[in-house]
């Protein structure tokens, strides 16, 4: 290879944002991009202006260097965290070879056109071509879950030309090949070049390559030159910046604190005008007393109106505290706080796994409780992913059903049915479970259709055996090809040995090789997969896949075998199996060869190989003989059912992806109550024209529309009536079940409008899985659950509390801020509209710091109006979020009353009875400051609903901790207001003005409370009233829940309304399987020995199944592999 080209990038990468020296001007000029940030910073000008500030600018510094400083402090740990990983990736060891030798090399001095020495467990520097490895055939093994998540093994292949030149660094150092490939992307499974290398040219694909990030596994050592390095590589390429997510109430405080801006505009702007009145008519005859600024006109009318004008920012100055400057840092610290109450959470806490609920994200967990829309894989998300083979049909004979002998009907399966015995199998899986005895009888009475059924499945699939501890072991690509080759094996046909062009299995005893011609792979369009194979001269093709495409390929004839295979599959999509079909084909010798030729040129071509290919195997898989179907059973996991009913009963829409055909879909939707029998209808999408697509969809609409007119929907509205969720009738939705090629219309930008309409909306929230399919989508998602019935606890308990609290939290927080705010705008009446401040600058600085933050942050964290378990029960009450019912425009509470006008009139010429005055300025402040954070503490006394200990301490803490703060600054530190809450509170005026003062503003929030629980209560007040009830009356709690069960009571499959027969999807994995590594031997840790003997690493992959259902409740994307 060349040297480095400047067009390349190097290989050294940086993460981080910031430097030392960058670090302060950059993060300031970050955060002051923040609106509010900036508001306070302008603010903070202004109050440098002696001419126009009452205020000294601490007021408004202490907070908001707080707020910068607790921000910046965040910044910083996050960046150092990134320095950290950076340094410590860049300052990896590799081995390069300069000069035909070997040195140690920093990752970041590594460059386009290196070669590089991997050795096992380590990590790849750069997206490199693999040249040569220690095993054989060029073989070498990866991890790849840095990059996808995925912990199985994959294997790559270097060429056989560059494979020859082993581990010998001069003859590799000399190697001087010409690569041509792609530009730098992000598709990780996709690459496309070209080796020119000793006047040959070498196509290059993905399986060549190792990508930077991989982790090099039971393979010694390998060599390959570099590719791309740096920003170019595939792993920094998908390392772009995070979607930022905003909820809901994040976009309605913008639009609130916008609003609260303009109110305190137009209060500064009435003030302003009613300042230059009070100057123009009192104000100038006070001049010896109040002289006017030398900067002011001595002009009555002109120095009135230059007056008014330097008011209006002195009061946007002594009001700015309406606007909340720590609102956003206490929203941050309570979103915290909850997201580690969701990961101590025992109840969503999975023991098989050990697996705990885990909230990777801060900042949504409010907007857990107002999901409308739930989109989820079936396979390994509403289902175990552990497959299970249950039923077949063979030569038109179905099999799995245990039949009476008296009634000849089917006996139901329970864990107490005995089971075959398969223990004659020295092969046998002891956890196999098979029922039907009639099938083990026709194996050993050598049935030749069920034998040449076994066979197929044997032979028909790429799964790889491994020998432990003297145990065989298969690791399959997907839980379904697993299951068949299981079944085959524990029925006596035991797949023992692969090669790159035999497979080797036992049958009955006998050792039988068979010569592998060819893998044709299985991709999302064939949905097929077919082996050819020879034996004794004899060539065939085996075959399995779809119903659909299999039935498409059968020669002419055997209408019976087919009509009673047919109805066989619709039974097993009726019990909501999945299902495949098998087929034959023997082959001619000349045509064959003929046919692999062509094959090959396929194979090589450097344009549509894939197409090319597709075409090719369409020729050879045709005129095949039927053999029969298979059906396996993937569980639902425990809960499921139960989860989604609940769900449903919240008003939540769902939506289900599954790889099956529609049939099968709404066959499983029913198993998992995401279907029911009380639906108005359920409609099918499965046109296949645009226009059709459209008529259907128009039609679905106007049937929604025409009922919705006849029926109101348990939502918001039904809340705020507090209808009684016991006596309701849930409201009968709609289904809908579109397929895969709808589906490409209905998402059409001319059909999207009309498609969104009638079905869903976009995902804001991921939700991950910890199954049994990896951890990819756990990788990327904001939360993750070890099982799907966790995600009903995470909705409707945690989203509905984090949602409530929020809510909670935020009405307070704005009550509090306005009723301290608007006791100077009260003031302005009495001190002329002159900007005067009512309070110490020292509590206006830390009112919301120290003396009300703690209180508001407990009922942030801990609130709750009802417990988990009533929300569960009832799980109507999760509906409020969808309308934002308990936190809008219309719900920013106003300070109810001008209290401080009243303190006013109490204090206004007042004297105590030792002749002491109690009108000073002073006396005052202190006065309404005491009483103010008396009165707001008592507000968040009746607005906590759930006391812990922490709320007692809060709340009650922050009154004392004024006293003790007040006392602190004015006796020891010396502050400006000292001795004059003394004085006060000397007096019995200042007791008897704070007690009436609390009761009168408390007694009208009692009493509208008391009325509307009692005259129109909430779902929320009724459930709670039920909560008390059972905790006083203990005795009854068992009876309450007895009678709340029989009602919530699931239909089981024996009580569901007979359906119509419908047909079955199929079972496959859906992504390419390992055929090519399999013929070309890359898949082969080593050739078989003399004594049967192989060594493979594991293949624990599992290939993502796919289908959507959802409902209008409820609907389904069906077979969206054709998309």
């Amino acid at each position: 290879m060349t040297a480095m080209c400047p067009l390349f990038q190097n290989n050294y990468i940086k993460t981080s944002k910031y430097s030392v020296l960058t670090f302060l001007p950059l993060n300031l000029f970050e955060q002051f991009q923040r609106l509010a940030n900036f508001y306070f910073l302008c603010l903070l000008v202004l109050q440098v202006i002696p001419a126009i500030s009452s205020l000294t600018p601490i007021t408004t510094a202490v907070p908001l260097i707080g707020v910068l400083a607790l921000t910046a402090v965040k910044d910083a740990y996050d960046d150092f965290q990134r320095h950290m990983s950076d340094s410590h990736v860049n300052n990896r060891h590799s081995k390069a070879l300069r000069d035909g030798k070997l040195v140690e090399e920093r990752w970041a001095q590594v460059q386009v056109g290196d070669v590089i020495r991997m050795e096992n467990d380590q990590f790849v520097a750069a997206d490199v071509l693999l040249l040569s490895t220690s095993e054989p055939n060029g073989l070498c093994f990866i991890e790849t879950a840095e990059l996808d998540g995925e912990t199985n093994l994959k294997c790559r292949q270097c060429l056989v030309e560059t494979a020859e030149m082993g581990q010998d660094d001069a003859r590799i150092g000399a190697f001087d090949g010409e690569i041509i490939c792609e530009t730098p992307n992000n598709l990780l499974n996709k690459f496309e070049g070209t080796l020119t290398w000793k006047g040959k040219r070498y196509s290059l694909d993905n399986d060549k390559v190792v990508l930077r990030g991989c982790v090099l596994r039971n393979t010694q050592w390998c060599y390959g030159v570099v590719i791309f390095a740096g920003k170019d590589t595939k792993l920094m390429q998908n390392s772009g910046k995070t979607k930022f997510k905003r909820t809901s109430i994040d976009r309605l405080l913008n639009f609130i604190i916008i609003g609260i801006v303009f109110f305190l505009l137009s209060m500064c702007l009435f003030c302003m005008i009613a300042c230059g009145i009070w100057e123009t008519i009192t104000g100038r005859y006070f001049q010896v007393y109040l002289p006017w600024d030398t900067l002011v006109p001595s002009e009555p009318l002109g120095g009135a109106t230059v007056i008014a004008l330097l008011v209006f920012f002195s009061y946007a100055i002594v009001l700015n505290t309406v606007v909340p400057i720590s609102l956003y840092v206490s929203v941050e610290v309570i979103r915290f706080a909850q997201s580690f109450l969701i990961n101590w959470d025992e109840k969503m806490y999975y023991e098989k796994s050990g697996t705990a609920a885990k909230a990777r994200t801060t900042t949504l967990n409010e907007e857990l409780g107002q999901i409308e829309y739930i989109f989820s894989d079936k396979t390994g998300t509403l289902t175990q992913n552990i497959m299970t083979f249950n039923k077949c049909s063979i030569a038109a004979r179905c099999y799995g059903d245990i039949i009476d002998e008296t009634t000849n009907d089917v006996i139901e399966v329970t864990e107490h049915t005995p089971h075959l015995d398969f223990s004659n199998n020295p092969n046998y899986e002891p956890e196999f479970r098979f029922y039907d005895s009639t099938l083990l009888q026709a194996v050993r009475k050598g049935d030749e259709d069920v034998h040449s059924f076994f066979r197929l499945l044997a032979l028909c699939h790429t799964v790889m055996p491994e020998d432990k501890n003297g145990k065989l072991e298969y690791q399959a690509q997907s839980p379904d090809e697993a299951a068949l080759v299981s079944a085959a094996r524990n029925f006596g046909f035991v797949f023992k040995e692969r090669s790159p062009n035999s497979i080797t299995i036992e049958v009955m005893g006998q050792r039988e090789v068979y010569e592998l011609l060819c893998i044709l792979d299985f991709n999302n369009v064939r949905k097929r997969m077919s082996v050819i194979l020879r034996r004794n001269g004899q060539l065939r093709l085996y075959c399995k896949g779809a119903d659909n495409v299999i039935y498409e390929r059968l020669k002419a004839g055997n209408r019976e075998l087919k009509t009673k295979t047919q109805e066989h599959l619709n039974k097993f999509a009726g019990e909501g199996l999945r299902t495949l079909c098998l087929a034959v084909r023997d082959l001619d010798e000349v045509f064959f060869n003929n046919w692999k030729h062509r094959h090959q040129e396929a194979a090589v071509s450097m344009e549509n190989r894939d197409e090319k290919l597709d075409a090719i195997y369409e020729e050879i898989e045709t005129d095949m003989t039927l053999l029969g179907a298979t059906a396996i059973e993937d569980k639902l996991q425990d809960g499921v059912p139960q989860a989604i009913a609940n769900l449903a009963m919240a008003d939540i829409k769902m939506w289900v992806l599954t790889g099956d055909k529609q049939e099968t879909a709404i066959n499983i939707g029913y198993s998992c109550q995401l279907l029911t029998d009380e639906m108005v209808d359920i409609f099918i999408v499965d046109a296949h024209t645009f226009d059709e697509v459209e008529l259907q969809l128009i039609k679905l609409r106007e049937s929604i529309r025409s009922v919705a007119k006849q029926q109101s929907a348990p939502t918001a509205s039904e809340y705020q009536r507090g209808c009684n969720v016991e006596e309701s009738e849930n409201v009968a939705g709609f289904a809908v079940v579109i397929n895969g090629h709808s589906l490409v219309h209905a998402l059409h930008p001319q059909l999207e409008k009309l498609f969104l309409e009638v079905s869903c909306q976009s995902a804001h929230i991921g939700v991950g899985i910890s199954g049994q399919e990896g951890m990819q989508a756990v990788l990327a998602s904001d939360y993750s659950i070890a099982q799907f019935r966790f995600l009903e606890r995470l909705l409707l308990v945690h989203g509905r509390w984090s949602y409530y609290r929020m809510c909670k939290f935020l009405r307070y927080f704005f009550y509090k801020n306005f009723a301290f705010t608007l006791c100077h705008f009260w003031f302005a009446f009495w001190c002329g509209f002159s900007a005067q401040t009512v309070f110490d600058p020292m509590f206006i600085s830390v009112y919301n710091l120290f003396y009300t933050s703690l209180p508001v942050l407990g009922l942030g964290i801990f609130d709750q109006d009802v417990s988990d378990r009533y929300s569960l029960m009832y799980p109507q009450l999760y509906t409020p979020g969808h309308s934002n019912l308990l936190f809008n425009k219309k719900g920013i509470p106003q300070e109810r009353a001008p209290w401080f006008l009243h303190v006013l009139r109490t204090y206004k010429d007042g004297v105590s009875p030792k002749g002491y005055v109690l009108s000073d300025h002073m006396l005052l402040g202190s006065v309404v400051a005491t009483i103010l954070v008396i009165v707001v503490t008592a507000q968040i006394a009746l607005d906590t609903s759930y006391w812990t200990v922490f709320n007692h301490f809060m709340v009650w803490g922050s009154v004392v901790w004024y006293f003790v703060l007040q006392y602190s600054y004015n006796y020891i530190i010396g502050g400006r207001y000292v001795g004059s809450l003394s004085m006060a509170m000397q007096e019995a005026t200042f007791w008897f003005t704070t007690v009436i003062t609390v009761i009168v503003l408390m007694i009208p929030v009692l009493a509208w409370r008391f009325y509307f629980v009692d005259v129109r209560p909430t779902l929320s007040d009724r459930v709670r009233l039920k909560q008390r009830l059972a905790q006083l009356r203990s005795g009854i709690v068992y009876l309450f829940l007895k009678s709340r069960q029989s009602q919530d009571v699931l239909r089981t499959p024996s009580a569901r309304r007979t359906r119509r027969s419908i047909r079955s999807g199929y079972a496959f994995a859906h992504q390419e399987g390992f055929g090519r590594l399999i013929t070309s031997g890359k898949i082969m840790r080593k050739l078989p020995r003399p004594n049967g003997d192989f060594f493979f690493p594991p293949f624990n992959h599992s290939g993502p199944s796919s289908t959507f259902t959802s409902h209008l409740p409820t609907g389904s994307f069906d077979d969206t592999s054709d998309i």
